[in-house]
């Protein structure tokens, strides 16, 4: 039987504690950071040579539902009840949202150094220390809103522009897509500074600290962030009945995108997964 993810706003006190306990046992035991590790070697740029599995292509959102399904086996080996919540960013919009509370993930870095000193993932308790990392220091980090060059959250209406695109992705199935919904949700834009970052790079990007980059991982609100990104693309399929993932074949040889780019039968690193495999989630788990 399927089993649920709820919004992480209509978690219960049991439901919070039991999902930081899952967290920090698997942190404990080492496995966490692995997860960590497999994200950083698998974010590869437009600009670096080699396959591009995780982002910046058309697999984003299959290779992240895997790597999240991989996750939430994790978390429930070490309790069944426990499931990945999602994080409505076009609702829950400020710091002082639930999500951030003692109780579950914590609130903002200190302004000094951007350590995360409240909640359970705090360095102080010595149970969340960042071990593997592309910056410096030990302990998570968080600058909500990037106060220096300040921006918002993504609203309604961003997304609105991304799930109406009838298209999953296109040509030349990277960064600089124009059309399509794979990009314009995953979030490379045009243009300088802040307005260069859309939807789910921009959450990412007001985070801030460790969500910035390969790293990300280090900071537990990245699977309720993309537990919220798998959503959006059930709800994408639902409105565009048919539609599929594309490139449905391999670009040819002699495309720049040859060898770069996952086609829908092509198994997505590290995994024998392909996408055309990960398009139905219905038989494990469903969003309520």
């Amino acid at each position: 039987m399927a089993y649920t993810r709820k919004n992480v706003s209509a978690l219960t006190r049991t439901e919070k504690r039991r999902l930081v306990e899952a967290f920090l046992e698997l942190k404990r035991t080492g496995e966490y950071d692995e997860f960590v590790r497999m994200h950083i070697d698998h974010y590869v740029a437009d600009g670096e040579g080699g396959l591009r599995a995780a982002h910046m292509a058309p697999s984003f959102f299959p290779w992240h539902r895997r790597f999240l399904l991989d996750l939430e086996r994790a978390l429930r080996r070490i309790d069944s009840s426990v499931s990945v919540p999602y994080w409505d960013w076009t609702k829950d919009r400020t710091p002082a949202a639930p999500l951030w509370g003692d109780d579950l993930l914590g609130g903002n870095g200190r302004r000094s150094d951007h350590q995360v000193t409240t909640g359970p993932f705090a360095r102080r308790h010595k149970k969340w220390v960042v071990k593997e990392s592309m910056t410096d220091g030990d302990y998570l980090t968080r600058d909500f809103g990037r106060p220096r060059d300040p921006l918002a959250l993504p609203t309604a209406d961003d997304l609105a522009r991304a799930l109406e695109d009838p298209v999953y992705d296109v040509e030349p199935w990277d960064s600089t897509a124009g059309r399509g919904f794979r990009n314009k949700l995953e979030g490379w834009g045009t243009g300088r500074g802040n307005d260069a970052w859309r939807n789910h790079n921009r959450v990412h990007r007001w985070v801030g600290g460790h969500m910035l980059g390969g790293g990300s991982v280090n900071d537990p609100v990245f699977w309720l962030h993309h537990s919220f990104v798998d959503l959006l693309w059930t709800r994408w399929q639902k409105r565009h009945r048919g539609a599929r993932y594309l490139p449905g074949s391999p670009p040819e040889l002699g495309d720049l995108q040859h060898g770069r780019v996952v086609a829908r039968h092509e198994a997505m690193p590290p995994w024998d997964t392909t996408p055309d495999d990960m398009e139905d989630h219905s038989g494990i788990y469903r969003y309520v």
